[in-house]
C-alpha cells in the first residue's frame, strides 16, 4: 500500500474556487464519463441535493460531478454552474432518446454551514460553480490540488462548542492511497463542531480552545462536563447546523451503486477516528461515494481504503490550514 496523488485515478478531475475575503468558496470532482455512485449521510443537520437519485431503486445510474459548498443551504446554487460548465463539455445523461437535445449533467452536492466568519451576504454561485470545473480542467494537467484554506475550506473552522470565539480555523484536504492496482482517494471539507484529532497519534490538531485560547481542550469531556452542571453555566453556544462536514471517496475500483453506498457509509468511520465528536445533531456528516473503474475488488477492501483515505484526508485538512478571520490554524 502506498500514497497516491487523486488524480492517479484516470477519470476524475478536481478544483476549487473561493472568495478569500468573503471567506467562501466551493470545489467541485468531476468524473467526465460518469460515475456510479452511493452516498451516506449521517448527522442531524444536512444540506444536500440530489441524494435521493443514488438510491439502489432508482433509475440514474452514473452521476457527472460533486459539488462541495459553503454558503449553507444557499450554497448548493453553485451546481447550477457546474450544470452549465458540463453542458457547455458534453458531459452528462444523453437525453436525445426522450425527444430532447442534448444532455443533463448529473451532480449531487453537499454544503457546510460558514456563515459565521467572513461576510454571511456572499455565498457559492453559478459564477463560483462554473470557475471551479474550469480550475478542475487546468489542475488536472499541473496535478497541483491546493489544501487548506480553499474551495469549500475556505471559511471552515472547527471546535464550536463554546461559539466561535474559541474555535480553530481548519479546511480542505486529500489523501490518496494504492493497494496492488486498487486506487482509493478522499477529499473533505471540515467544518465540524469537534476537534481534529492525528488518526495515528491521537495528538490534536485543532479544536476547542480553552479560555486563554492557548490550547486545545477535548471537546468530547467538556460535552460530558456540561450535562453535569445544573446551573447552565456551561451551555453551548454551537446552534444547530453551524457545523458539518462533507467528503468525497472515489475509486478505480469496480462497484454498483448499493455497494459504493456500503463504501460511503464505511467511510464515516474516517469521521469518527479523526473528528471527535463526529456525527452529531449539530452536523450535517454527509459522505459521498464515487466508482469510476472496472477494477475488480472486495467492496470490504474498498471500504478500508476508503476509511484510512478519509482519516487522512481530514487530518491534511487541519495540518494545511492558516490563520484566518481570527481564527488561528495549525500553521500559526
Amino acid at each position: 500500500m502506498r500514497e497516491i496523488s487523486i488524480f492517479d485515478i484516470e477519470g476524475v478531475l478536481v478544483g476549487h474556487s473561493q472568495n478569500v475575503p468573503a471567506a467562501r468558496g466551493c470545489s467541485v470532482l468531476i468524473c467526465a464519463s460518469g460515475a456510479r455512485a452511493g452516498v451516506d449521510v449521517r448527522g442531524g443537520a444536512p444540506a444536500t441535493r440530489e441524494t435521493d437519485l443514488l438510491n439502489p431503486v432508482n433509475m440514474i445510474e452514473r452521476i457527472h460531478a460533486v459539488l462541495l459548498s459553503g454558503g449553507s443551504a444557499f450554497g448548493l446554487n453553485a451546481a447550477s454552474g457546474v450544470m452549465r460548465f458540463l453542458e457547455e463539455h458534453g458531459i452528462g445523461f444523453d437525453v436525445t432518446a426522450a425527444g430532447a437535445r442534448g444532455v443533463v449533467p448529473i451532480v449531487c452536492g453537499a454544503s457546510l454551514f460558514d456563515l459565521a466568519v467572513g461576510d454571511p451576504a456572499v455565498r457559492p454561485d453559478d459564477a463560483m460553480g462554473y470557475e471551479a470545473c474550469a480550475n478542475a480542467w487546468s489542475s488536472s494537467k499541473t496535478r497541483n490540488l491546493q489544501q487548506g484554506n480553499v474551495g469549500a475550506g475556505t471559511g471552515a473552522s472547527v471546535g464550536k462548542f463554546y461559539g466561535m470565539g474559541r474555535a480553530m480555523k481548519c479546511g480542505f484536504g486529500v489523501y490518496g492511497l494504492q493497494a496492488g492496482g486498487l486506487k482509493v482517494a478522499s477529499i473533505v471539507a471540515v467544518n465540524a463542531l469537534g476537534d481534529v484529532v492525528d488518526p495515528d497519534t491521537g495528538k490534536a490538531l485543532a479544536g476547542l480552545l480553552d479560555d486563554q485560547r492557548e490550547k486545545i481542550i477535548n471537546t468530547e469531556l467538556v460535552m460530558c462536563d456540561c450535562e453535569c452542571v445544573p446551573d447552565g453555566k456551561k451551555e453551548p453556544t454551537c446552534g444547530a447546523g453551524c457545523n458539518t462536514t462533507i467528503g468525497v471517496v472515489v475509486t478505480n475500483g469496480k462497484m454498483t451503486k448499493a455497494q459504493a453506498a456500503k463504501v460511503a457509509s464505511m467511510a464515516h468511520n474516517g469521521f469518527a477516528r479523526s473528528l471527535r465528536p463526529a456525527h452529531t445533531m449539530f452536523d450535517g456528516d454527509t459522505i459521498f461515494a464515487l466508482s469510476v473503474g472496472d477494477i475488480e475488488a472486495d467492496v470490504n477492501v474498498i471500504g478500508v481504503l476508503a476509511v484510512k483515505t478519509m482519516e487522512r484526508a481530514i487530518r491534511s485538512a487541519a495540518l494545511h490550514s492558516e490563520n484566518a478571520y481570527g481564527l488561528r490554524g495549525y500553521l500559526s
